[in-house]
């Protein structure tokens, strides 16, 4: 999304009777400001205004620094996803993305400089070099900001918000990207149903063994290709219970080492999304069992976001997994997002997003699709029914309710130029079991349930690289990096029929499943043991 700046409050040079008219003083406090980048909360629009905020109310929010020398990196990309390049794989650490892409040390001084001197807290910055955490009273960050935040009623809920882009001093405006916190008018939902009770299904119930029956991983997690030396990250805005997942790692045998909570922005204590940690932990556990697999939980709020994404790509783990999200034209945070899954990328970590369970029609009103899945620099993975027969994938089919369409915010990228002729990038990039016929069985809420939906997709790919990643590192290869580079080179090949399962039929209400790319089920699901073999 390309950013629009604006000058505010600058003032024309002053004719010399006018200046005689203006104290000295007063004339030279006067400091030009410049909008930033963050766009005003649209929920604003279509809510009914019911005050201001009270100015004691305590915020924490998060101000994202402006990555550097972005044409160098785009080069940078570039390269290390081109087969043919000397720098094929050759990711960075973070350490070396932040000296390089980073803000200085200089510049992240400046900014929490003008920051203190308003009053408000300022932490350390991230291992990036792009997120400071802030915390303050309303009317502190309504004066540094120069917004005012407005209290709102919509036909859901209450929020608060501010109705106007912040703004900075001039001389320190070009350093800062945005700031998250001073709305909450955004909330992101987990991708996933329920079953009351474990039931008889039409295709498959997934479990442990069912699932690497099904996606060709038998062979593969016995030989030691399991996870092993890998860490999956999994981004969640909810807390869980850790008994749920120790229960399933018990009853089926799987050895994994109980997952740990990593808190990000202090944490959540909320656990209303219980089910979907539980049920991305369970999937790690039954795919990639010996994988490390840490829970990062935040609030489930515009800053806990911006926190969450920032921590997880300077962790910088192998993969990362995301089951929750909402529309496009609803999030408040895309540049600041974008900035830290392009460093994923540059890092070779592979991320992957749930494209959502609503179709085509992911804002409910037209077609759209769903984000983080519909980010350039995140894998998008749809559902898929699942049936596995005699030990083996049977078939597969393109689910109704899997995500998937065209982005409104994000230009078709190189990749998939091949297969994509529009403007705009298509979502999703690949798809696993997640429709109400290949549910996966899983123990949560102190119980044993059926649990579908592409929050069930999203963990599966990102074991299935954990595995592959414990692969090359046993045969001295690349791991499977920047995963959208990786799939596309992949699909785009002679490989592409016995490394994947192309989803042939199918519909999501906007698009149609058919042979090779779609908007539905992306390039299909993965044939573990096949893929391995074919790019190791």
């Amino acid at each position: 999304m390309k950013a629009k700046l604006r000058i505010v409050g600058l003032l024309a040079a002053p004719l010399p009777i006018l200046a005689l008219a203006v104290p000295a003083a007063t004339a030279s406090t006067v400091t030009p400001r410049v909008a930033l980048s963050s766009e005003v909360v649209s929920a604003v629009s279509g809510a009914t205004h019911t005050g201001a905020l009270a100015t004691s109310q305590k915020l924490n929010l998060e101000v994202s620094l402006a990555p550097r020398n972005q044409s160098k990196l785009d080069a940078f990309i570039r390269a290390v996803s081109d087969p043919k390049s000397k720098s094929y794989k050759h990711y960075l650490t973070v350490a070396q993305y932040a000296a390089e892409y980073g803000a200085t040390d200089a510049q992240v001084a400046q900014v929490t400089a003008y920051l203190k001197s308003e009053g408000l807290s300022v932490g350390k910055v991230t291992g990036n070099h792009l997120t400071l955490a802030v915390s303050g009273t309303a009317a502190q960050a309504e004066k540094a900001f120069d917004v005012s935040i407005g209290t709102y009623k919509s036909a859901n809920r209450s929020f608060y918000a501010n109705s106007a882009a912040p703004s900075l001093p001039a001389s320190i405006a070009s350093v800062v990207s945005g700031v998250a916190g001073l709305s909450t008018a955004s909330v992101r939902t987990a991708a996933y149903t329920k079953a009351n009770a474990v039931v008889a299904h039409a295709g498959t119930t997934l479990t442990p063994t069912l699932a690497r029956e099904g996606y060709n991983l038998t062979s593969s997690i016995s030989s030691g290709y399991n996870g092993s030396g890998k860490t999956v990250a999994l981004a969640e805005f909810s807390a869980y219970t850790a008994s749920n997942p120790a229960e399933y790692n018990t009853y089926y045998s799987l050895g994994a080492t109980a997952a740990t909570v990593v808190n990000v922005d202090g944490g959540t204590t909320d656990k209303s999304g219980d089910v979907e940690d539980e049920l991305d932990i369970e999937v790690e556990y039954a795919l990639a069992p010996k994988a490390t697999v840490k829970v990062y939980e935040a609030p489930n709020s515009d800053a806990g976001e911006v926190a969450l994404y920032s921590a997880l790509v300077s962790a910088d783990s192998a993969v990362i997994s995301s089951s929750w999200g909402e529309p496009e034209d609803d999030e408040n945070n895309l540049t600041s997002d974008d900035a830290d899954f392009k460093e994923a990328a540059a890092q070779g970590e592979s991320v992957y997003a749930a494209s959502g369970d609503s179709g085509a029609d992911d804002n409910g009103s037209s077609l759209s699709v769903d984000y983080p899945a519909s980010d350039t620099y995140v894998s998008g993975v749809g559902g898929t029914q699942l049936t596995v027969t005699s030990g083996a994938w049977a078939s597969e089919t393109a689910w109704s309710g899997s995500g998937g369409g065209i982005s409104n915010k994000w230009a078709t990228p190189s990749y998939q130029t091949s297969v994509n002729s529009g403007s705009y990038r298509d979502v999703p990039d690949v798809s696993a079991a997640g429709g109400n016929n290949s549910p996966w069985r899983i123990y949560t809420e102190g119980g044993w349930y059926t649990v579908y939906g592409t929050s069930a997709a999203a963990p599966n790919w990102g074991a299935f690289s954990a595995d592959y990643d414990t692969a090359a590192t046993a045969l001295g290869k690349s791991a499977f990096g920047y995963a959208n580079s990786f799939i596309y080179t992949v699909a785009s090949s002679s490989a592409y029929s016995t490394a994947f399962h192309d989803i042939t039929s199918g519909n999501n209400g906007g698009y149609s499943a058919g042979t090779g790319y779609d908007k539905v089920s992306g390039w299909g699901s993965y044939n573990g043991g096949k893929f391995i073999a074919d790019e190791l």
